[in-house]
């Protein structure tokens, strides 16, 4: 038997249920894991609710999808994989599936990485989810370069945060928006070049300013809704619009051809990436050499323990971290 967080109906943090649940053997292709820290994203928060792209397919449901911990049985068939490693599990498969919100939790192999030496648990269930999405659309698919100027919203979220040190390292520019001037400070200090206050001056403008009226080749955003449309008309030509997230909740229009002509906007998800055992691959690679050079640490903003779980929700849906939140579990 192991704790496992489950809910058996949709609703707020307080649906959430610490119960002890049996885990099983890991079955072919498949890992048993045990959890030493978990790392929340907002996924859950609406998969709890009921408002994901994927709907609970039976009660009780199992959450999470990102953690680190230490291999304690290996199932037929898995190769790559030892007892007693030291790995971490990135967004590969459905919650409806499997979920890691556990003292341990079996999980398919293929959503395994090894964790570098040196990085604790907490580090470990923090940094692949953030790293690996702004990698994916910016580098993967985008292939941003030195000199590319990067608009980033939600730039306090962990892939914001991760998206920012990317493009430093890179050699790109890094623009992070806020929607309030509290965070601006924090920002700056992370390595974002430049700091725009959407509450008090137009992002348009501003980008157009910086750039001395070419526009950014890319804009990473999480919110969506009908501020895409001024976003586009920030773009350079040949610019790419990446859509990653629905903070928002509203409709995102597709902005008017005299905005787009010349210009990209498409839809990326995290397991564009984690899906592709070759994008995974390199994906693993590049972070894996930022950690161990030092320009990739991950910024976690506060630590909950596995009994805490429905305050790490309620502090998740209140929006005010830096960075990312991470659940951990003693044993």
């Amino acid at each position: 038997m192991a704790r496992t967080v489950r809910f058996h109906e949709l609703g707020g943090p307080e649906v959430l249920r610490l119960e002890d649940v049996p885990v099983g053997e890991p079955g072919p292709g498949e890992l048993l894991l045990r959890v030493d820290a978990i790392g929340l994203n907002r996924a859950e928060v609406m998969f709890r609710s009921g408002e994901y792209v994927q709907p609970v397919k039976e009660f009780p449901a199992r959450l999470g999808s990102e953690a680190a911990g230490v291999v304690e049985a290996v199932g037929p068939g898995v190769t790559g994989f030892e007892v007693g490693q030291a790995v971490s599990v990135v967004p590969a498969f459905s919650m409806n599936d499997y979920g890691v919100y556990a003292e341990r939790a079996v999980v398919p192999a293929r959503a395994v990485v090894h964790r570098p030496d040196g990085l604790d648990p907490i580090g470990g269930a923090a940094v692949w989810m953030p790293y690996v999405t702004a990698y994916g659309a910016l580098v993967e698919v985008g292939g941003m370069r030195p000199g590319d100027t990067v608009v980033l919203t939600a730039a306090s979220s962990s892939v914001g945060l991760a998206a920012i040190q990317i493009a430093n390292r890179i050699g790109a520019v890094p623009v992070a928006t806020t929607r309030a001037r509290a965070k601006r400070d924090a920002l700056l200090k992370a390595g974002a070049a430049e700091v725009i206050v959407t509450e008090e001056e137009p992002v348009t403008d501003r980008v157009l300013a910086l750039t001395g009226g070419r526009g950014a080749e890319f804009v990473f955003d999480a919110i969506a809704g009908p501020g895409v449309v001024d976003l586009a008309k920030a773009l350079a030509p040949g610019g790419t619009l990446f859509v990653y997230g629905q903070l928002s909740g509203q409709e995102t229009p597709f902005p008017p051809m005299s905005v787009v002509s010349g210009r990209n906007m498409r839809s990326f998800t995290l397991h564009e990436t984690t899906t592709d055992p070759q994008r995974l691959r390199r994906a693993e690679a590049f972070v894996t050499s930022g950690l161990r050079s030092g320009a990739f640490v991950p910024v976690v903003d506060r630590v909950f323990g596995l009994d805490e779980i429905a305050d790490a929700h309620r502090y998740m849906e209140a929006g005010n971290q830096l960075g990312k939140i991470v659940v951990t579990v003693e044993h």
